[in-house]
């Protein structure tokens, strides 16, 4: 805590006659934004969005890496074991520091606390139950009882295993007793193609990933994590009667555990500068995604109290032990 505190300390330094003061030596080069979903998706135009601006401000080239796989796994560990001179920097949503944590443990082993850098929470985004408009359901109600009574016709596509998608339809089947089948893809998009090709009946992704789709009608929301203006129609499951609800995506910045002070108090500024710039937060809202900057001791509150709330839903739901 001391050192995450000398770090906040410095980066409020950072601003100096309104403007970042770079470190002498940062950026050297290229800055490696690497992101766990596939180009293509919400969250990958959200990083690239974020990065143009980023790569402005530091005065510095910043160029997106997808990397997909294990629900977020892959892509951590990569920056985890990365330099810890800044230039390399993870762009990722609760699915891989929270979800898949409790779901598979095995697999998720790092803790952010301890093997990131916190630099700041960037943006939100509902998750939405979407599914094709040729179906013989069009409702919540319609797509539980249909799969009640066909057993394993109802396939929802998520955005890899132990995402927040994977958690929603497990979250759904402990409620109803559905038993919709989980269909893990390595990001939002290859999920996306695979409803529109008829190949899944729907998806469990943000919202931002569906939200052109639902506006040209090719897909039906029938529940939501939260309301968003654009959509009000989508109920939430307790305007559906139950007391659960889903919950919803963040996105935030870390790089690794070990990040010089120095290089600190240039990239929490910019990132701050960054989200809170109104053309970026424009060009979100369209993609379904709401800006939010939150600091670093304040995100790594929300992902502990996260943790331990996701932890009794999932036991409660029968997701885990």
């Amino acid at each position: 805590m001391k050192n995450l505190l000398a770090v906040l300390g410095l980066a409020a330094l950072a601003f100096v006659g309104g403007g970042i003061a770079h470190a002498q030596s940062y950026p050297k080069g290229t800055i490696n934004l690497v992101i766990p979903l596939a180009p293509g998706d919400a969250a990958d135009s959200t990083a690239r969005l974020m990065g143009e601006e980023l790569s402005k401000l530091l005065g510095a080239p910043v160029a997106v890496v997808n990397r997909p796989g294990a629900g977020g796994v892959l892509a951590v560990n990569s920056v985890v074991g990365a330099g810890k001179d800044g230039h390399t920097l993870l762009f990722t949503s609760n699915n891989a520091l929270t979800f898949r944590r409790i779901l598979d443990p095995q697999t998720a082993t790092y803790d952010p606390a301890r093997d990131l850098t916190t630099l700041g929470l960037a943006a939100r985004t509902p998750i939405v139950i979407a599914i094709a408009g040729n179906l013989p359901y069009s409702d919540f109600a319609g797509m539980v009882d249909y799969a009640k009574k066909n057993p394993g016709t109802v396939r929802i596509g998520t955005a890899g295993a132990g995402s927040i998608g994977d958690f929603s339809v497990g979250t759904i089947n402990a409620l109803t007793g559905a038993g919709i089948t989980m269909v893990p893809f390595k990001g939002a998009a290859p999920a996306v193609t695979a409803l529109l090709g008829g190949h899944v009946e729907g998806v469990a992704l943000a919202l931002g990933a569906v939200s052109r789709h639902l506006k040209s009608g090719a897909m039906k929301g029938v529940v939501t994590s939260a309301k968003f203006p654009d959509f009000p129609g989508i109920p939430t499951l307790p305007e559906l009667g139950y007391r659960q609800k889903l919950l919803g995506v963040w996105f935030g910045f870390f790089a690794p555990a070990g990040l010089p002070a120095e290089v600190a108090q240039v990239l929490i500024p910019a990132i701050e500068k960054t989200v809170n710039n109104p053309e970026v937060a424009a060009k979100l809202v369209a993609l379904g995604i709401v800006r939010e900057y939150r600091a670093p001791a304040a995100v790594l509150e929300e992902i502990d109290a996260e943790y331990e709330t996701l932890k009794t839903v999932a036991k409660s739901a029968g997701l885990i032990k």
